[in-house]
C-alpha cells in the first residue's frame, strides 16, 4: 500500500476542486500546497515564487481552503489541510484513484456515482514530475561557484560526509538541491528529508519511532515498498541495528548507484536528547564503516543544520567533528546584481541603489529576494520605497519581522539577550547557548565568542519594541 504523500495530497486536492468547480488546480494553488506541504511562511511561498505576499495569504489560499473545505465537507485551514486531505485520500485508498467514482447528488437530492472524467488521472503527478525535472532550469538561483564545486567534488567520494551550516532562510536547500541536481546526472540516488516533517509531539518521543519515520520516509523518496516489518526488530536486536539492518540489506543494495542522504533540519533534534544521542552516534557509525565495508561507501551523507552544535556529544559519536564543513555565507554585491539580473530588473545597473538596499538587509538571500520579487510583481512601486517603509508594519518585510517579535516574546531570556546586540554598536558577548540560538534565527552574526547584529532593518525594528525588555 502506498504512503500519503505530497504528490498524494495533491491528487486529492485537484479532485476535490474539480468536482466543486469543474476545474484543476491552478499552478499557483498548487505552489500554495507544496508550500504549505513544508510549513514555509505565505511571505516565503510568495518570495521564492515571484508572487505578492498580499496575493498569496489574502487573495488565494483563503479561497483555496474555501473551495477545499466545502468539497471536504469540513474546515481545511493552512494548519490541518494534511490531516483533511489524508483522511479523503484514506476513505479512496481502496480503490484505484484513477478510476474511483464520487458521490454527488441531483436536483432531487438523490445520491449519484459520477465517474472520474479527468482525461489523464495521473496528470498532477505528470506534471509534478515534469515541473520537478525542470524546476532548476527555471527557478531563480544564485550560485555559490566555488562552494557548490566543492561539495559536488566531495559527495563523488565513496563514504563522504558534509556539513553545510547557515541560519535559517540563508539559501540551505536550495543549495543542495543544486549540487544533488548534477550528482543525479551521475544517476546517483539522492534523498533530502527535512525533520521538519516529522511530528514532534510523536516521532520525537522515542528512538523507535523516530528510526522507523526515518526508514519509512527514505524508502517513501526512493519509491520503494516499506519493508520495516521484515528487517526490525526492537526487542532482539535493538532499533538502531535495526536501522543499520534496514539500509546495509535493503536501502543500499535496491541499487548499485550511491546514494546521497541529505537530512535538513536537524538541530530540530537538539532539544531532544532521548533522540540525538542515539541517532547521531548512528550516522557517525555509518560513516567509519565505509572505512572498512563495501556496501556503505554508496552512502553519501549531507547534514544540514542553521547555527553552532551546542549539545554535548562523546567526540568519538558524533558526526559533527568529521567530514567536510561548509558553511554559507550571505551574497556577494556581485551576487545581489546577479539576482537583480535574474528578476530582470535594471537596478543591478545602479551600484548606488544596490548598495542602499545592502546597506540595509545586507547579503541576506530571502530578504533580498522578497525586495526584487516584489518589484518584479509591483512596477509602479520604486525600491526606495521599500527602503523607506522597510521597517514599518506596512512594509513588505512586517509579516518576516512579526514572526522573529512573537518568537522573541515567546523566549523572554532569547528578548533580552538580542536587546544586548540591537543595542550596542560593537559586538557582544552572550551566553553560548543563546547566541547559537539567535544565530540559528537569522538574527545575528557569530564571530569567536563576538555576536553583532546581521543587519540593519532588524536593528531599526527591534529597538523600538525592545525597549521595555
Amino acid at each position: 500500500m502506498r504512503n500519503f504523500c505530497l504528490e498524494e495530497a495533491i491528487k486529492v486536492a485537484n479532485r476535490a476542486v474539480f468536482y466543486k468547480l469543474n476545474r484543476n488546480l491552478t499552478d499557483v494553488e498548487i505552489i500554495i500546497i507544496k508550500g504549505a506541504w513544508q510549513r514555509q511562511e505565505y511571505d516565503e511561498i510568495a518570495a521564492k515564487n515571484q508572487y505578492a505576499t498580499t496575493y498569496i495569504s489574502q487573495d488565494v489560499a483563503p479561497k483555496l481552503w474555501k473551495i477545499l473545505s466545502e468539497a471536504l465537507g469540513e474546515k481545511v485551514k493552512k494548519s490541518n489541510f494534511k490531516e483533511s486531505l489524508k483522511r479523503q485520500w484514506e476513505q479512496l485508498i481502496f480503490t484505484d484513484l484513477s478510476t474511483y467514482f464520487v458521490k454527488s447528488q441531483d436536483e432531487d437530492g438523490q445520491n449519484l456515482l459520477i465517474p472520474n472524467n479527468l482525461d489523464n488521472p495521473n496528470n498532477i503527478h505528470s506534471s509534478s514530475k515534469k515541473e520537478s525535472s525542470n524546476e532548476l532550469s527555471n527557478e531563480i538561483y544564485v550560485r555559490r561557484t566555488e562552494i557548490e564545486e566543492i561539495c559536488y567534488k566531495h559527495l563523488l567520494q565513496p563514504g563522504s560526509l558534509i556539513r553545510i551550516k547557515a541560519p535559517s532562510l540563508m539559501g540551505k536547500t536550495s543549495f543542495i538541491i543544486h549540487v544533488v541536481n548534477q550528482l543525479d546526472q551521475q544517476s546517483y540516488r539522492s534523498v533530502i528529508l527535512s525533520f521538519e516533517l516529522a511530528d514532534r509531539n510523536s516521532h520525537f518521543t522515542q528512538l523507535n519511532k523516530f528510526l522507523r519515520w526515518f526508514c519509512s520516509n527514505i524508502s517513501r523518496e526512493l519509491g520503494l515498498p516499506s519493508e520495516l516489518d521484515q528487517y526490525w526488530d526492537e526487542e532482539g536486536i535493538g532499533a538502531k541495528v535495526s536501522c543499520t539492518t534496514y539500509f546495509e540489506e535493503y536501502i543500499l543494495v535496491a541499487t548499485d548507484s550511491p546514494l546521497v542522504l541529505c537530512l535538513d533540519n536537524v538541530d530540530l533534534l537538539f532539544p531532544y536528547p532521548n533522540i540525538y544521542e542515539d541517532f547521531f552516534g548512528l550516522l557517525r557509525s555509518w560513516y567509519e564503516k565505509a572505512r572498512s565495508r563495501q556496501i556503505w561507501k554508496k552512502l553519501r551523507l549531507v547534514i544540514i543544520h542553521s547555527t553552532d552544535v551546542y549539545i554535548r556529544l562523546n567526540i568519538h559519536q558524533s558526526p559533527f567533528n568529521v567530514g567536510l564543513p561548509l558553511e554559507l555565507a550571505e551574497f556577494t554585491h556581485e551576487q545581489v546584481q546577479d539576482l537583480a539580473q535574474q528578476h530582470q530588473l535594471n537596478i543591478n545597473l545602479d551600484a548606488n541603489i544596490i548598495d542602499s538596499l545592502m546597506n540595509l538587509v545586507g547579503g541576506h538571500p530571502y530578504l533580498l529576494e522578497m525586495a526584487f520579487s516584489y518589484l518584479k510583481t509591483h512596477p509602479n512601486i520604486t525600491l526606495q520605497q521599500i527602503l523607506t517603509e522597510g521597517t514599518t508594519e506596512t512594509g513588505i518585510y512586517a509579516h518576516h519581522l512579526r514572526e522573529h517579535w512573537l518568537n522573541l516574546q515567546e523566549h523572554p531570556e532569547l528578548a533580552v539577550a538580542f536587546k544586548k546586540v540591537v543595542n550596542s554598536t560593537i559586538p557582544v558577548v552572550l551566553e553560548p547557548i543563546l547566541a547559537y540560538q539567535l544565530q540559528s534565527m537569522g538574527l545575528v552574526k557569530l564571530s569567536g565568542n563576538l555576536v553583532e547584529i546581521r543587519c540593519h532593518l532588524y536593528r531599526q525594528y527591534f529597538r523600538i519594541r525592545l525597549l521595555d525588555k
